[in-house]
């Protein structure tokens, strides 16, 4: 494991539209330290080519093919497998980093002695118009995040050092979320960088159609992978469901 490497974790599927703006963003960091581990979900498109095209300029650019489609979580699995830092980072197809991102997180984490944290993001839709700005709380616990998901994906990086590695679950959506409520079981709590310092495109195409399917997903991630019975399952899916709608409302 290389000291203070960061290894940046990718999935690709049919991204030819955006993933040249991640990568280009990871290419603009401050932190140079950094491998940039890209795990192709089957795409059809040109997506391959054009991160060929980036590798062959740049060695820290790593690409790994999969020969079948197996969802974003496994894609991101097979990066942390092949990751060599001590820093794992998530930076998905269609996000973008500002530039000072890594440098002012992980002298967050070293100077707090923080095994995971994340920071603030801005979402904008695909004209590049800004919608919000997403502020996870400046201390997050695993009560906190049992009713809401405040971690963007695209700010989360945790240390091997002191967690190992962590794997995301092959469930095709809240992978993440999983992953994140299984880090804060081992540390209890962390805290977050007050800081805008990486972008989310908001690429939904049907709200209701979205709605639906995270309150599904969400009900697998209390009844399957947390182990909830079905009343404490219901419960935190309300929670979950409250602070979800004030978020949009308000």
């Amino acid at each position: 494991m290389k000291s203070n490497l960061v290894s940046i974790i990718t999935p690709t599927f049919n991204s030819e539209k955006y993933v040249s703006k991640t990568i280009k963003s990871t290419q603009a960091q401050t932190y140079t330290n950094w491998e940039l581990l890209i795990t192709d979900d089957c795409s059809t498109d040109n997506t391959i080519e054009i991160i060929k095209s980036f590798q062959e300029q740049d060695p820290r650019i790593k690409l790994f093919v999969f020969k079948k489609n197996r969802g974003a979580g496994a894609a991101r699995n097979n990066s942390i497998k092949k990751a060599s830092g001590r820093f794992i980072a998530f930076c998905d197809s269609d996000d973008q980093w500002r530039a000072k991102k890594l440098e002012k997180q992980i002298s967050f984490m070293k100077n707090n002695k923080l095994a995971f944290s994340c920071t603030s993001y801005e979402v904008i839709d695909e004209t590049g118009k800004k919608i919000r700005i997403e502020k996870p709380p400046k201390q997050l616990n695993y009560k906190l995040m049992l009713c809401n998901n405040y971690v963007g994906c695209l700010t989360a990086i945790y240390d091997t050092n002191i967690l190992g590695k962590q794997y995301m679950p092959t469930i095709r959506k809240r992978q993440d979320w999983v992953l994140w409520l299984k880090i804060f079981q081992q540390i209890g709590q962390t805290q977050a960088l007050d800081e805008n310092l990486a972008i989310y495109l908001d690429r939904s195409r049907s709200i209701s159609s979205n709605k639906l399917i995270m309150i599904k997903y969400n009900w697998m991630v209390y009844r399957n992978e947390l182990g909830f019975n079905i009343i404490k399952s219901f419960v935190f899916l309300i929670i979950f469901t409250l602070y979800y709608a004030k978020k949009r409302l308000f």
